[in-house]
């Protein structure tokens, strides 16, 4: 990749064996771009914890470096110990460690209850076994009273622990900016990974944004707005807006750029294209 940033890509485990068979597809075509891993999602509630272990160890045995994402919600830590103990005996030494949606926004916590906490009982278990990534968010978690108090959240999280961050997706690029340079007022240094989603569907973007405190600036809901249901030009407009996106983060000078996939690549390799 041009200018040494590098890439990583998020799936979610597929529930059928048609399923299962797009997406080593997906990781192969995307595995032509050198990408650093792919991380496999959780599932809200860990609703998918053996469907993100099998999916881990599917692409860990076809050859491509797989990094679970591991939750603590509804999560006892002897079920997490033993989650480790097996990524740990299957040479999976790389994490994304968060605390974790609740379903339906029921209220079901396991015995950590936040994401620092699960970083905290990952080190202690298991020391340095595992890289550790955390999630940050430069437009303010959903659930967060306050931008100060979710900085404090997030500062908590590398204190206890963590190598590296990885954004929510945003289409506000200073806000990205602006979170860097607020973490590196507060002396936090270790890397901070912009998230990237692909625009596919809007009504599906809108909703994901909504769920995740993402914002969709007013003239880019305008722009989707005008291709209502005319896919193909969404697309391509699409690739063309993260395509710029990308390049203006390459050019800040990113570590690297996390894609949110949806397990899809076509749109996705059209971006990369262009950014390579």
């Amino acid at each position: 990749m041009a200018r040494n940033t590098t890439l990583s890509f998020e799936f979610y485990p597929p529930q059928t064996q048609e399923g299962v068979t797009k997406l080593m597809q997906t990781a192969k075509e995307l595995n032509e771009y050198n990408p650093e891993f792919f991380s496999v999602t959780f599932g809200a509630g860990g609703s998918t914890k053996e469907k993100t272990l099998e999916t881990v160890l599917d692409l860990k045995k076809s050859g491509f470096n797989a990094t679970p994402h591991i939750s603590c919600i509804s999560s006892s830590k002897a079920e997490i110990k033993d989650l480790l103990d097996i990524y740990k005996s299957n040479k999976i030494n790389h994490l994304v460690a968060l605390r974790g949606d609740n379903p339906s926004g029921s209220i079901n916590f396991g015995e950590l209850n936040y994401a620092n906490e699960l970083v905290s009982f990952i080190k202690s278990e298991m020391g340095d076994t595992f890289k550790i990534d955390v999630g940050a968010y430069p437009e303010v978690h959903p659930e967060s009273e306050t931008a100060k108090q979710d900085f404090i959240n997030f500062k908590n999280k590398v204190e206890a622990g963590a190598d590296s961050a990885i954004t929510q997706f945003f289409y506000n690029v200073d806000a990205y900016f602006k979170f860097v340079d607020e973490c590196q007022k507060n002396s936090i240094n270790i890397p901070i990974v912009p998230g990237i989603m692909p625009i596919y569907n809007s009504k599906q973007l809108i909703r994901f944004a909504n769920n995740c405190g993402a914002e969709i600036p007013r003239w880019l809901k305008f722009r989707l707005e005008d291709y209502a249901d005319d896919l193909d030009s969404l697309r391509d407009f699409g690739v063309d807006f993260i395509s710029e996106l990308a390049e203006t983060l390459i050019q800040y000078g990113v570590p690297s750029i996390h894609f949110y996939s949806l397990n899809y690549s076509k749109t996705l390799t059209k971006i990369l294209k262009n950014i390579s």
